[in-house]
């Protein structure tokens, strides 16, 4: 009778694994549950399947990628840090508000771990994530091959209510890329919210995109509503003692080649 039960429930809609519907009916009978208990489980049930299956579909459009989580940061290893801005941050506030947030700093601190642990804390409540470099973002827009596609694929990044662009600077552009990333900011501004990572102050963005005339704008309307968060430290790679399990997302232990002789210790 209960596999019935669970198959007409499958049968009309519910998301809830059978196997978790006839656990779930078995409580209810060894438990006495009423109708009314019954039916709450089932929809609590039902619910957190939908939100699982919600969070697993934006987050595979999230494209964030690996990624270490925040208690595998080590906060003590860069020079510069304001862990306390960043735990504020991490409340989201700013996304209410179409806010922006900067990470600044040098490669190998940690920008691009903790850009991708904002994303995945404003999926974890329910928003939407887009989450790519700069320059693979601007790539997929000018391999378009018409206005109208680069308008359609333009929603990609500009409807998300999290963009996160990292790397900026890291590869030269030209002035149409320029173009380009001023009308995704510019179309979020106010409206949603976008987090560049970048090694560059400001006044050096015009080096990325030569020849591009909307960068002062661009830089304009990225700052208005802006939370800039400077790391200073050295590199994780660089780092002779660090774990691979502390660094941050893309820091790894270089291993010794196979069949490489170690050095003659008197050289």
């Amino acid at each position: 009778m209960t596999i019935d039960i669970a198959d007409g429930l499958r049968g009309i809609g519910v998301c809830a694994s059978r196997e978790a519907l006839l656990a779930l009916l078995a409580h209810a009978t060894k438990g006495r549950l009423s109708p009314a208990q019954v039916v709450e489980q089932i929809v609590l049930l039902e619910r957190r399947e939908r939100d699982a299956r919600n969070l697993a579909s934006r987050t595979k459009k999230a494209t964030l990628g690996a990624m270490k989580s925040l208690d595998q940061f080590d906060w003590s290893f860069p020079r510069v840090i304001d862990r306390a801005r960043y735990e504020q941050l991490l409340t989201l506030g700013f996304t209410a508000r179409g806010e922006n947030v900067l990470f600044r700093g040098p490669s190998g601190v940690g920008k691009s771990t903790l850009a991708q642990n904002l994303g995945q804390r404003a999926l974890e409540t329910g928003r939407s994530v887009c989450f790519s470099t700069v320059n693979a973002a601007l790539a997929d827009l000018l391999k378009q091959e018409s206005l109208p596609a680069v308008e359609r694929r333009m929603r990609r990044y500009t409807s998300p209510d999290v963009l996160i662009l990292d790397e900026l600077g890291y590869l030269p552009c030209d002035a149409r890329s320029g173009d380009l990333l001023y009308s995704i900011v510019s179309r979020r501004h106010e409206r949603a919210s976008t987090i560049i990572s970048t090694n560059l102050a400001f006044k050096e963005w015009g080096t990325v995109f030569p020849g591009a005339a909307c960068v002062v704008a661009l830089v304009d309307r990225f700052t208005q509503h802006c939370h800039t968060l400077d790391i200073d430290g050295d590199s994780w790679r660089q780092r002779p003692e660090h774990s691979s399990d502390l660094a941050p997302s893309g820091a790894r232990r270089k291993k010794p080649r196979a069949g490489a002789k170690k050095k003659d210790a008197r050289r």
